[in-house]
């Protein structure tokens, strides 16, 4: 089976609390670092979230976030993306609730001639010999899937290196890609995207603004409702939401170690989760974090079965609850912030049933269920 690992965050225009009605300001100013003039229209974002806002004409932006940390992201097209993190921790009611942050963009253009160069070549008619290949792996092949287009696949580019036996994709300009399935626009920013055949490991990191659809009719709006929802329980998003609030077993979540004895892959049942996942609570900056004592951990989703269309692919997998699996660095700390975002995001490979997701199931970051037409 394809192993998976990638970086994803998620933004869009607009303003939704996360479980908090408190927020404080963010303002600055984005501007070129060759000429230092202003750039208008960058996109800036706090990560994983839909909270953000376009630069001004005189590069100028202001928006505003819930209590708590961010990554707040710029990315602008042919630009490297700059992030810097914030936090309103320890600023009080009485203190100016507002935090400069300033960005210089690099221009991407020397490193994509670079690219190009040391490359084997750019693949001739990429798209028709991987372009099905990358929709599986960065799309993915859920019954989603179907309902999620790339609009403009003429900007990616494909570069294959026999000597590596290595798949790279990388784009000329945002990508845009709909999906009907979740009724989002989105508008993802691809750094790259890497598929090592030898391995068989998809590496793709990129940055994603959400934009919600606008239904056409109520019971459209209803079926997205109810989507989204299908989309969130089980997923990593409520995993680690999950794990943040140690509500691990009550959201249907079970633990296992995945250790390796005589050549074969056993699992070990756990009985204090959070004690054998290291898990500690900073009331300082209300960051989560763990460092599991085994780098294997299966995860069990028990509220629901697999797609029958997972089962079909994936003949061995257990089919009464969803598995998936999280593969974790020796000697790695994993923080997560209360919207469920954790970091660092490259450093987590997701195998078996949430290798099976990916961009056509995903949800923003501070999406919140919306319970009267749950489960």
């Amino acid at each position: 089976m394809n192993r998976i690992i990638f970086t994803i965050t998620f933004s869009i225009i607009s303003f939704v609390v996360f479980s908090q009605s408190k927020y404080y300001t963010i303002t600055g100013k984005v501007i070129n670092s060759m000429d230092k003039s202003p750039m208008q229209g960058a996109s800036v974002f706090a990560e994983n979230t839909t909270l953000g806002t376009l630069t001004d004409a005189n590069g100028n932006f202001e928006f505003q976030l819930p209590n708590g940390g961010y990554s707040v992201a710029v990315s602008f097209t042919g630009f490297n993306t700059e992030i810097q993190r914030v936090s309103n921790i320890g600023i009080s009611q009485s203190d100016n609730r507002t935090i400069e942050l300033n960005y210089e963009l690099t221009a991407k253009e020397k490193m994509m001639q670079d690219v190009s160069i040391v490359s084997t070549g750019e693949v001739k008619n990429g798209w028709e010999k991987y372009g099905s290949f990358f929709l599986e792996e960065f799309i993915g092949k859920t019954p989603n899937s179907l309902q999620c287009t790339i609009q403009n696949p003429e900007v990616l580019k494909f570069y294959f290196s026999k000597k590596k036996n290595r798949l790279k994709v990388l784009a000329s300009e945002a990508l845009k890609i709909n999906n009907q399935a979740l009724g989002y626009s989105i508008r993802y920013e691809l750094d790259s995207f890497i598929h090592e055949y030898n391995t068989e490991i998809s590496i793709y990191t990129g940055y994603p603004l959400y934009e919600e659809m606008k239904a056409d009719s109520d019971s459209q709006q209803k079926a997205w409702v109810n989507a989204r929802l299908n989309a969130y329980y089980g997923s990593i998003l409520h995993f680690m939401r999950s794990l943040y609030d140690q509500q691990l077993v009550e959201n249907g979540f079970e633990i296992q170690f995945l250790v390796t004895k005589n050549n074969r892959e056993e699992a070990i049942k756990i009985e204090d989760y959070y004690k054998q996942l290291k898990y500690q609570f900073n009331d300082s900056n209300q960051i989560a974090t763990i460092q599991p004592n085994e780098i294997n951990v299966g995860v069990i989703y028990k509220e629901e079965k697999p797609a029958q269309e997972y089962l079909k692919d994936n003949k061995t997998a257990p089919n009464q609850f969803q598995f998936s699996s999280i593969l974790f660095p020796v000697n790695t700390t994993i923080s997560i912030e209360q919207n469920g975002f954790y970091f660092d995001q490259s450093a987590l490979t997701f195998n078996d049933y949430w290798e099976w997701t990916k961009m056509a199931d995903a949800l923003p970051y501070d999406y919140i269920p919306e319970e009267t037409e749950g489960k």
